[in-house]
């Protein structure tokens, strides 16, 4: 299974940060970036429904899922899948837990600055430093709809650009091509923001008898 699919779509991008080092920056991608960490910043919080679809390179959808999402700055965000497989991944601000029921373990990593930056977190960790990771791109459709595209400025990334769609200021969809042209796109629906949402709700609860990972937490 490719690294983006499936049940790891979110935990993945956890260790992309780590292949992403400072390269040179244009003006433009500057202004961009620095466009784009306003909007994303002005986010105290953003709930939503989402179902994801991921294509392979012929064009083919190779799996659909659904589930929700919750973040809150700074660093508090929750994740759930609910179809076809159940999986929750959970930050603290500090930590990121990964459960799989099914699989009955929870695979706990620690987040640094680096990982903070990553396309998981973007709704909920530190987002100043764009441009330091991403060369980004603005461009605007229609009267209320503005995209970026954020491509890593390591040619080595496990992915080749991400593309963050918005209307009228709410973050719609992402979507994320990798370096085998194969396309993963979470669709946003029901979305709140700046709603209040309790700091317990970041918090996984799960049996003792699951097998804990620590990946250096």
């Amino acid at each position: 299974m490719n690294a983006i699919t499936g049940r790891t779509f979110w935990a993945s991008f956890l260790l992309m940060a780590l292949l992403l080092p400072v390269t040179a920056q244009s003006a433009e991608s500057e202004a961009d970036a620095a466009e784009l960490a306003r909007t994303l910043e002005s986010y105290e919080s953003y709930q939503a429904n989402f179902i994801q679809i991921v294509v392979n390179g012929n064009g083919n959808e190779v799996q659909e899922s659904r589930g929700s999402l919750k973040a809150k700055r700074p660093g508090l965000f929750y994740w759930e899948t609910t179809q076809p497989h159940s999986q929750f991944i959970v930050s603290d601000g500090s930590t990121v837990e990964v459960y799989d029921p099914d699989l009955e373990q929870v695979t706990v990593h620690r987040l640094d600055e680096q990982v903070q930056t990553t396309p998981a977190l973007l709704l909920s960790g530190e987002v100043g430093d764009l441009n330091e990771t991403y060369k980004v791109s603005g461009q605007t459709k229609g009267d209320h709809t503005r995209e970026y595209t954020l491509e890593p400025r390591d040619a080595d990334s496990l992915f080749v650009s991400l593309r963050l769609t918005f209307y009228k200021g709410e973050l719609q969809e992402m979507r994320m091509q990798d370096s085998l042209s194969q396309v993963s796109v979470l669709s946003f629906d029901d979305i709140e923001l700046n709603r209040a949402i309790d700091d317990k709700v970041f918090t996984l609860d799960y049996p003792d008898e699951v097998d804990v990972i620590r990946d250096g937490a």
